[in-house]
């Protein structure tokens, strides 16, 4: 018991006392061991957290300032990579489970998607889940995301007021964000009385882009804006529109999804909307905070998101 005063700091420790323990436990090379603490105080100061392929820089970003945050807390990060497998969200859960973390966070929206919505209920009666843009409701749940619906909704209303009359959407999910996004596309062209418009899936890649400028041209468009989900299906477009020499943004403007380094590596920078992935990182690990300090915080918690105009508008 007084070792464990002197190692927690404890006040009820002599000074001589402190300075006996301190020296063994020096020539000991001793350590505290996190496990057996954890099962006395019933917490391991652990956050586990899921993102689908941390090579993303939506998800790296992401993952870098919930694990700044969490330290700055006193807390540790688990990070599972579970690329796009089912079974391996599901093990990778069940161990974070095992491990008695005090939360899990679930970056991305394909985890609604891809995991029973009774898996994370399930979750949530052992400890409280994080979802990072997405939402569902449910005891123990809380969610913090950008308002996608808004962001697209934005780029559709100021390439509107720049006179542009026909728009194409290049949707490259169907995710619960994606969806978002796609209902914010619709809602912009139904606002501005658009009267020309596509809506074109394809995969969340360069070649993505390509391809979805190649369906594009089919509607011999003369003049049209371009509205992507993600920086790299707008990159994998804008690449594709040079090399058909194509003056953009005089005859094709482009919008890309993110704001992420990608939308300033090509000599035409991509007006993108900024999803401020900082303030979701932050913001899900305060709300785990407030959680844990036995506070109850909000269900839901919306980011507001930023048009940041650049060259290919």
């Amino acid at each position: 018991a007084t070792i464990s005063r002197v190692i927690n700091g404890s006040n009820n420790v002599s000074k001589s006392t402190k300075l006996k323990v301190e020296r063994i436990l020096a020539k000991f090379d001793y350590s505290p061991n996190a496990i057996a603490r954890g099962l006395v105080v019933k917490s391991m100061n652990s956050i586990g957290v899921l993102a689908t392929d941390i090579r993303d820089t939506y998800y790296a970003n992401i993952s870098y300032t919930i694990e700044q945050e969490l330290s700055n807390f006193g807390y540790s990060m688990i990070l599972c990579n579970t690329s796009n497998s089912y079974e391996k969200k599901v093990q990778y859960i069940n161990k974070l489970l095992e491990k008695k973390v005090d939360g899990i966070i679930l970056v991305g929206s394909v985890f609604i998607d891809d995991l029973d919505e009774n898996i994370i209920q399930k979750i949530s009666s052992k400890v409280p889940v994080i979802l990072i843009n997405s939402y569902i409701e449910g005891e123990n749940i809380y969610s913090i995301l950008c308002d996608d619906f808004m962001g697209i909704s934005n780029c559709v209303d100021y390439l509107a007021n720049k006179g542009f009359e026909k728009f194409a959407y290049l949707q490259d999910k169907r995710s619960y964000s994606a969806v978002q996004k796609l209902n914010g596309f619709n809602r912009g062209i139904n606002n501005n009385l658009i009267k020309e418009s596509l809506i074109i899936e394809t995969e969340t890649s360069l070649t993505g882009g390509y391809n979805g400028v190649n369906e594009i041209i089919k509607s011999n468009w003369s003049k049209y804006a371009i509205i992507t989900g993600e920086d790299i299906v707008a990159l994998g477009a804008l690449k594709k529109l040079i090399s058909l020499n194509i003056n953009i943004p005089e005859d094709v403007a482009i919008t890309g999804f993110n704001n992420s380094i990608i939308s300033q590596c090509s000599a035409i920078e991509l007006t993108t909307v900024d999803s401020n992935m900082e303030k979701l990182g932050i913001g899900a690990v305060r709300i785990l905070k407030k959680i844990l300090s036995g506070s109850i915080p909000d269900n839901k918690t919306v980011i507001t998101p930023e048009l940041i105009i650049r060259d290919s508008t």
